[in-house]
């Protein structure tokens, strides 16, 4: 329409002597740069608003508040401080998404410090979630989680969290360099530091396979390794942490026969002298530990070594003889 426009008034004004054939040519030129500028502001637009909406976001996880607030006068603890010994006191929870369905009921578990205890039982019985009250991801809704008899509550989260080691099944990484995962479990590591704990996790081995070693950098969520090369990184970054406590959540339960001896035999270094708690599903991971617990809706209804409830005969005896009937467990 501009450029139709500017042919009839143009047009008109050479032909009534107002405006030189230059001129005309000077104004058309100048309007098709000035259409092409208003095209570009038009792009320029839609990306503004595309931008927009990421960044709204953006600003809500920025912007947004813990649910546990870091409130002041709680103390603070340390590896030299603590002695491991974890202690639930009929505690009672419910997620907070789903605040009608009950997981954990007057839910009582005493660890000492130095021992490995382990969690079984059926798929939404409660048993990643006494590792997530551990780590004080939530607060419980009645009792008490203690820590060296002290509630979790009067602990600072940031420094109770750097005593505690997690491996679960889907170990966090990031699109960084091997080295750079790995330091995320003791920031001022030193590169032998490193170097060690991927020895100790089984991990040395495969790393400097790879053209680049411990400079390769992973995909996202470490999608250029395997499963079983994962979760001995995870280990790896656990044993750089060196915690006192340490919660394995089906660290095993995705991979195959081989990695699983190599993740087990990493993880048996990785446990000796600390508080363990061990939450499986697959029995052949729980075996050697000093007292198994089986949960049911939410409470402890067996507890002892292998062989006592293997001879009590009850769930843990069944779940165990129909893993091995299906080849789980040898």
């Amino acid at each position: 329409a501009v450029q139709l426009m500017l042919c009839l008034v143009g047009s008109n004004l050479i032909s009534s002597g107002q405006l030189a054939p230059g001129g005309m040519i000077t104004i058309t030129s100048q309007v098709m740069q000035l259409t092409r500028a208003f095209q570009g502001l038009s792009k320029t637009s839609t990306g503004l608003f595309k931008a927009i909406a990421t960044c709204d976001g953006v600003f809500e996880v920025v912007c947004s508040r813990p649910a546990l607030e870091a409130a002041a006068g709680l103390q603070t603890v340390s590896h030299d401080t603590v002695i491991g010994e974890v202690e639930f006191s009929s505690v009672d929870f419910r997620y907070p998404s789903r605040p009608l369905h009950p997981v954990l009921s007057q839910f009582s578990l005493k660890i000492p410090p130095g021992k490995v205890y382990a969690l079984v039982g059926p798929s939404g019985c409660g048993k990643s979630t006494v590792g997530n009250l551990i780590e004080r991801f939530y607060d419980p809704d009645k009792g008490e989680v203690l820590l060296d008899g002290t509630s979790l509550q009067l602990l600072e989260p940031k420094s109770l969290r750097k005593v505690i080691g997690l491996v679960d099944q889907s170990p966090t990484l990031f699109a960084a360099t091997i080295m750079d995962n790995l330091r995320y479990g003791r920031p001022n590591a030193s590169d032998d530091d490193i170097i060690e704990a991927a020895k100790a996790a089984n991990a040395h081995q495969f790393i400097s396979n790879f053209p680049d070693g411990y400079n390769t950098v992973l995909g996202d969520k470490g999608s250029q390794l395997s499963g079983g090369q994962r979760q001995r990184i995870a280990i790896a970054r656990a044993i750089l942490k060196d915690p006192n406590i340490l919660v394995l959540d089906e660290a095993t339960s995705a991979l195959d026969a081989s990695s699983e001896r190599l993740v087990q035999d990493a993880l048996s270094r990785l446990m000796e002298g600390r508080t363990v708690l061990i939450i499986a599903h697959r029995l052949s991971t729980v075996i050697d530990a000093d007292v198994i617990c089986v949960l049911s809706k939410g409470k402890v209804v067996e507890k002892g070594n292998h062989m006592d409830l293997m001879s009590l005969g009850g769930q843990y005896a069944d779940l165990f003889r129909k893993q091995q009937k299906e080849g789980v467990v040898k």
